[in-house]
């Protein structure tokens, strides 16, 4: 499901900041080297990504699902000068090329790259967040959800992707596939939790916006 017309996507992009010339290869390479492309932030997603990261300013974050790297060099744009980011992925395939662009980027020695299952990794970090962002398998969003609210500082900020997952959130749930059923959830679950605030923009396939009080 488009949720905006090509024509007006181009629009707001073409007033929206460029991309880097590195962010740029990334998005030109992933869409030409790697599978499943529209997986990827992209130009106007990644613009929004980074001026909520300026917005809130964050000292350390938390990425789950790194993908080929993108959205996690757009984050880091907003961290503090003594910022730092973690991310992980389970795709150890892409770990040489994202790890490549990483050290291209300005923000090479405040990245730190885990790959392997952050269901398992997460329980194991110490570090406290000011801002996580969720984009990785949609079946465990409630968990993640689960694992990173004590982990989360007050006033910090959830920022989950694909949660209109191309408008099938809108099906009857009993015609819901797993991955729909656990995007629906993992909604369901922010809305009616009191410890925090939250707003579902309708940018690209849904950002979900979550602000613990």
């Amino acid at each position: 499901m488009d949720f905006i017309a090509p024509e007006l996507d181009q629009y707001a992009c073409l007033h929206s900041d460029e991309e880097s010339e590195l962010l740029k290869r990334i998005n030109r390479e992933t869409h030409l080297k790697v599978l499943t492309p529209r997986m990827l932030s992209g130009h106007l997603q990644g613009r929004v990504l980074a001026m909520l990261s300026h917005m809130i300013k964050p000292r350390r974050i938390l990425e789950i699902g790194t993908y080929t790297g993108y959205s996690a060099l757009c984050i880091a744009e907003g961290m503090t000068a003594d910022g730092k980011i973690i991310t992980i992925d389970i795709n150890a395939e892409l770990e040489e090329r994202v790890r490549g662009y990483f050290a291209e980027s300005p923000y090479s020695g405040k990245i730190d790259f885990r790959v392997g299952n952050a269901v398992d990794l997460i329980p194991g970090i110490e570090e406290k967040f000011d801002l996580v962002f969720i984009d990785a398998d949609k079946i465990n969003y409630p968990a993640y959800f689960d694992l990173v609210m004590d982990k989360l500082n007050t006033g910090g900020f959830i920022i989950a992707d694909n949660v209109l997952w191309s408008g099938k959130v809108l099906m009857e749930e009993e015609l819901m596939d797993k991955d729909t059923k656990a995007i629906h959830e993992f909604n369901s679950k922010v809305q009616n939790d009191s410890r925090v605030e939250n707003v579902l923009f309708p940018i690209r396939d849904g950002l979900m916006i979550v602000r613990k009080k």
